[in-house]
């Protein structure tokens, strides 16, 4: 059932259950066909007023701080996969308290903290993340494996082998890539790491496997993962998407605020702002769809789309349209559920867009509105 987008005020991120419910069978299928976990990453999509429907399909959820595994394990019911850069040490005990995994960045932070384990024994599984070196991520900002990266061990440190109480490695070096890109990873990792598999209970291969994508061989994926298995039996395999639960599940509704013209470009000022509202498009970046625009076609309106803030870089260049826009007249920007409303913010203090949900019910539900107390209560 379509949404209706007349029934909802803009500006508004609107996610389709029917689209998430899809995502998350497909990925159910692929964890039950491979014989792997695939639990929910919460930096790529932390919607949690969804997240017991998603733990109906997924086997857990992974952290990144404290705040996020107390998210975990208030909303979905279970304790989380938990990995940090670094861990904040007033913080340590608490995190380890809600988390079933915790992996180390460094051999130092597994040393430094090995005596809160200790205590923890039976209840918490200890990891180490290591860096495979390879990746075909071409952005630097989203490759974890670029020179210099601070993400992860190189195998040099463990050619003698694990400190004692490690039971797994974890490697992240996709971004939403292809099975045959995790392939090729894999190749990497079991030449660098391969020695120390047969001592581990579990790997964890990350996040970045865009299953849920169109053009995603599923089938592929399957094939790997199932190769894995067999070369290691004993190891539990846990993959942790971002992008794949929310992709292509979701929009940001916008409305055209004003047209502006300078030295003959014409911009359509929205109420959302890039900046605060989709700041991947301007990091990553990337260029968003709009429902019924198109790249600019030379005879036909075109327009910047502005951002409300006053950042001067707060715009997309030009989108060609049918029919000229009009003041009042709603946007749609595709695909705005992942890697969106985790990031934004409250810059310059522009309307923070709702967050709603078009249930499979075909009713709106308005599940958050911001006021100027959400504002406020970031600052002092």
């Amino acid at each position: 059932m379509s949404i209706n987008y007349k029934e909802i005020a803009s500006p508004a991120f609107v996610l389709d259950e029917a689209l998430l419910i899809k995502n998350l069978e497909l990925i159910q299928s692929v964890q039950e066909r491979a014989g792997v976990s695939v639990i929910l990453a919460l930096k790529g999509f932390a919607m949690w007023r969804v997240f017991p429907l998603v733990g109906k399909y997924l086997k857990g959820a992974t952290a990144s701080s404290l705040n996020e595994a107390k998210l975990i394990y208030e909303e979905m019911g279970v304790k989380a996969h938990t990995y940090s850069p670094a861990y904040m040490p007033d913080e340590f005990e608490e995190t380890l308290q809600l988390s079933s995994h915790i992996t180390f960045n460094s051999i130092s932070q597994y040393e430094r903290f090995r005596s809160y384990l200790a205590k923890a024994k039976d209840q918490v599984s200890a990891g180490l993340r290591v860096n495979p070196e390879y990746s075909e991520v071409e952005v630097d900002l989203y490759n974890p494996s670029a020179p210099g990266s601070r993400l992860g061990i190189q195998d040099k440190y463990l050619v003698d082998g694990l400190p004692e109480g490690i039971e797994g490695l974890h490697f992240h070096v996709l971004c939403e890539s292809s099975s045959y890109e995790l392939e090729k990873v894999l190749v990497q990792f079991e030449k660098r790491f391969g020695h120390l598999l047969p001592h581990l209970k579990w790997v964890n291969f990350g996040g970045g496997h865009l299953m849920t994508r169109k053009d995603y061989d599923v089938e592929h994926l399957i094939k790997v993962l199932k190769a894995f298995k067999l070369r290691h039996p004993k190891l539990e395999v846990i993959l942790e998407p971002g992008s794949a639960i929310a992709w292509q599940t979701g929009t940001l509704l916008a409305t055209v605020l004003d047209i502006v013209e300078s030295h003959g470009i014409h911009t359509a000022i929205v109420d959302v702002s890039f900046t605060a509202h989709m700041p991947d498009t301007l990091e990553m970046p990337y260029r968003p769809k709009i429902i019924g625009a198109t790249d600019p076609v030379e005879g036909k309106p075109t327009y910047r789309i502005g951002g409300v803030s006053c950042l001067a870089g707060d715009y997309m260049n030009e989108y060609s349209f049918d029919q000229p826009l009009e003041v009042g007249q709603q946007l749609i920007f595709e695909d705005m559920i992942h890697y969106t409303m985790v990031k934004t913010t409250m810059f310059n203090g522009v309307r923070h867009p709702d967050i709603c949900i078009w249930n499979t019910n075909g009713e709106l539900e308005v599940v958050r509105s911001f006021r100027y107390e959400d504002f406020k209560n970031r600052l002092s």
